[in-house]
């Protein structure tokens, strides 16, 4: 990792492919960006502040109580922690290559467990048939669900844990796990990725690309009356979420973090100096929000690069100070 002065104020987006496409993924490009004042939530110009970059990637981050993050690396199957003070460290090791992370309310890590579903290592090259799950890291692992009707659960992206100890989860769709192990379906066409609770967790809501969708829920954890909550104003599809003590939630975008209100009014975006995945609200009082950026830059300074035809997987994790205060009930 870098010293303090590499920790300097980063003011450039830039663009990148996370998964393989057909031909070359065009390569990061940068621009400078300025934070415009949102009532509330951030005052003008504040700036983002470099605190970690690496080339083995950094997913799904959720908050710890000491002001610090957790952060999932899929490809080294491993978790880091991050303090509040930039140090960095192995926080769990062989995490099946899990993704996203959360945190229940008995303080057990829980995560989407990709094994060996990365596109840039295909499961039929290396031999992997181990199945992916939603379940249970530390302190003991266990699995919370697997399958979904018999099928297999494929390619999980995201997860929120609810004060019950259910799961609410995405792949491609979206599903609760209960308590009981029982899984069932948020519903047909939903093509989701990130997946949040309101602070009373009384709604739970999805990404559908330029869409959020919101559902009441119901006393069981399962869902009713969906809906259309909000759309992307500030362009680009849905990733990852966080909400604030207020119900505003926190949407990562290619442009940025764009923020909506409780009554899912558009409030603004936050530009962000790289394209961004996932977002979690940390530091003292949870007025710190920390978003993870694609890409980074090299020893030189220069924009890591990898040969054509192979995973980038370099990211970088931002944080910027908030007058907004993330939810303190939870830790998602």
């Amino acid at each position: 990792m870098t010293s303090k002065a590499r920790y300097s104020l980063v003011c450039c987006l830039s663009w990148s492919t996370l998964a393989l496409s057909q031909g070359p993924a065009p390569e990061p490009v940068s621009r400078h960006v300025t934070v415009s004042a949102i009532a509330g939530v951030v005052a003008a110009g504040t700036p983002w502040q470099l605190v970690w970059q690496g080339f083995d990637n950094a997913d799904g981050i959720v908050g710890t109580p000491d002001g610090g993050v957790l952060f999932a690396q899929e490809q080294p199957s491993r978790v880091r922690k991050l303090d509040a003070d930039g140090r960095t460290s192995t926080f769990l090791e062989n995490t099946h290559g899990s993704g996203a992370l959360a945190i229940d309310a008995q303080g057990r890590i829980l995560a989407v467990e990709r094994t060996c579903t990365d596109p840039g290592l295909p499961a039929a090259s290396n031999g992997c048939s181990e199945p992916t799950v939603v379940g249970i890291l530390a302190p003991e692992r266990k699995v919370l669900a697997d399958s979904f009707q018999g099928k297999g659960l494929g390619r999980l992206n995201d997860l929120v844990v609810d004060k019950k100890g259910g799961v609410y989860f995405t792949v491609g769709a979206a599903y609760y796990v209960g308590p009981t192990g029982v899984v069932t379906s948020l519903g047909d066409n939903i093509r989701s990725n990130g997946i949040m609770l309101s602070p009373d967790e009384r709604t739970v809501y999805v990404t559908n690309g330029m869409v959020i969708l919101a559902f009441d829920v119901l006393p069981d954890g399962t869902v009713s009356n969906r809906r259309n909550f909000a759309t992307l104003e500030g362009g680009g599809a849905g990733d990852g979420m966080a909400v604030d003590a207020a119900g505003r939630l926190y949407v990562t975008t290619n442009p940025g973090v764009q923020v909506f209100s409780s009554a899912g009014t558009y409030l603004g975006l936050m530009p962000t100096p790289r394209s961004v995945i996932s977002a979690a609200f940390s530091g003292p009082d949870k007025k710190t929000l920390y978003v993870v950026g694609s890409g980074a830059l090299d020893p030189d300074g220069k924009e890591h690069t990898v040969p054509a035809g192979v995973r980038n997987n370099a990211k970088s994790i931002y944080r910027i100070d908030l007058l907004a205060q993330g939810f303190t009930g939870r830790a998602k």
